[in-house]
């Protein structure tokens, strides 16, 4: 299947055809979350957005492999490399080892991920588990004479890339501005200029998370590990990069200086950005201290909730805006997001209603052809969901006597729903999903009440045979005096 996709590249500030490098392949990185706290809303749209491209580049056809990275160490507190790793001042806060603050939280974000129907990436590469990647690329950049060693740890000379390469075209900053304004802080004194950046940080002695390299024991960078693990996975050279706008600066800046200052090339073809989530127009995030995380959305247990939000409420409301456009949190716009997500998923079931009559004439078939031209449009998501409120519309209708449709009309019309609301738009009727989670908790409380009957009759083996082959398909039983308590893990 040929598209022309499209898609706005960051670093050349217009759209642009997206041509692989390599015929029907497209390698794909995604900065993933830093793991130290529930992902919060504005975790939620870069992983959707890149869940839709990563859908629709598989859609039309490509092999594609993403990586999504898990940040589980040397992201400092604050950019300009001072202040604790932030996985650690969590453990020491807690308590515990560092990296039960990483796998509990990697969890959480799988399951929230799950959720919100993200596809898992092809790799999910943690920094930890890439030290020797990353000491390797610093001993490249210190070859090629773009880095320097200051007490044990290594820095990323910025004024002399900026001699030969661009230091500050994707985001739009000059150095000479960034050398004037950037504040001196704890821990900078060892930089040549306030602009460089850590490859290497030497670790002091209460810092927990430290790995031996030949310049001291010590910690990679935060920038450090997306040009490492990129590297390792796709090449010196791939198709995309993307991330929230958030990261144009410092962290994908620094990305592009340190893999062209490695390898010698230019590593990414095209930088894509979703754009942030605001409350009442300011960016929603930890360090402001107004986000709402995913699990307080799911349950309503936020003062800024009117009620709770179902996982497919929140996907079809961040696909309500295209995904370089703000979208700015309110209850009347989720609630909005709710009865038209409902209104769709209510059309779709309704398609099997319609009585075809052949004698029709209705047009139909222009309808994803809407869709693909608005997909290929730098993944114009609202567009496609106009389209598919436009066949709600139509579906009602000839349920209403008001409009006819043929088999072929109707054919096209599910089909357009299955490809573009479920396999592109990754949505799901959360309606059946219910009811199919009804029916299963009915079934399962029948086969417990035959298991008593069971007991009483002093039938042990049975009863526990029943009790086993439930656990085999993850149904815990618990026996109580009056009766049993089951839960499915």
């Amino acid at each position: 299947m040929q598209q022309n996709l499209v898609l706005y590249n960051t670093i050349t500030r217009k759209k642009e055809e997206f041509k692989p490098i390599h015929e029907g392949y497209a390698g794909m990185y995604v900065c993933g979350p830093t793991v130290y706290g529930d992902p919060h809303l504005g975790h939620a749209r870069p992983s959707i957005t890149f869940d839709i491209l990563f859908r629709y580049l598989q859609h039309i056809g490509l092999k594609v492999r993403y990586v999504r990275n898990i940040t589980d160490v040397g992201h400092l507190e604050n950019d300009a490399d001072s202040g604790e790793d932030k996985i650690a001042k969590k453990a020491r806060l807690e308590q515990i080892e560092p990296m039960e603050v990483v796998q509990y939280y990697t969890d959480r974000y799988h399951s929230y991920m799950k959720d919100l129907n993200v596809l898992p990436p092809s790799i999910e590469p943690r920094a930890s588990g890439h030290i020797i990647e990353q000491i390797e690329m610093i001993k490249k950049i210190l070859e090629n004479g773009f880095a320097y060693e200051s007490n044990g740890s290594i820095y990323f000379d910025v004024p002399k890339y900026s001699k030969s390469y661009d230091y500050g075209k994707l985001s739009g900053r000059v150095l000479d501005d960034l050398l004037s304004n950037t504040r001196v802080l704890d821990g900078q004194q060892e930089k040549h200029h306030p602009a460089d950046f850590a490859l290497w940080k030497k670790a002091e002695p209460q810092h927990i998370m430290r790995w031996p390299s030949p310049w001291s024991d010590g910690f990679p960078g935060w920038h450090l590990e997306c040009s490492a693990m990129s590297t390792k996975y796709l090449g010196e050279e791939f198709d995309i990069h993307g991330g929230g706008m958030d990261l144009l600066f410092p962290h994908h800046e620094c990305e592009i200086a340190q893999s062209q200052a490695a390898n010698k090339k230019e590593a990414v073809h095209y930088w894509v950005h979703n754009n942030l989530i605001t409350i009442n127009g300011q960016k929603m995030g930890k360090s402001l201290g107004n986000f709402i995380t995913l699990e307080e959305f799911f349950t309503g247990n936020h003062e800024l909730l009117d009620k709770s939000y179902s996982p497919m409420t929140i996907r079809f409301f961040i696909l309500q805006a295209q995904y370089r456009g703000t979208l700015d949190f309110s209850n009347e716009a989720l609630q909005s997001s709710e009865k038209g997500l409902q209104r769709l998923m209510t059309a779709y079931s309704a398609i099997s209603k319609i009585k075809p009559d052949n004698t029709a004439e209705t047009n139909t078939s222009g309808l994803a052809e809407k869709c693909y031209k608005a997909m290929n449009d730098d993944l114009n998501t609202p567009m496609v969901i106009s389209v598919l409120f436009e066949t709600a519309k139509l579906i009602n209708e000839a349920n209403n006597g008001k409009q006819r449709l043929s088999e072929t009309n109707i054919a096209e019309i599910t089909k357009l729903f299955e490809t573009f609301a479920f396999e592109i738009m990754g949505l799901k009727n959360e309606e059946k999903q219910n009811d199919d989670k009804g029916k299963t908790d009915e079934l399962i409380d029948m086969i417990l009440n035959v298991r008593m009957d069971v007991k009483a009759n002093k039938d042990y083996a049975t009863a526990d045979k029943i009790r086993d082959e439930l656990q085999k398909m993850g149904v815990v039983v618990k026996d109580k005096k009056d009766g049993f308590e089951w839960e499915i893990q």
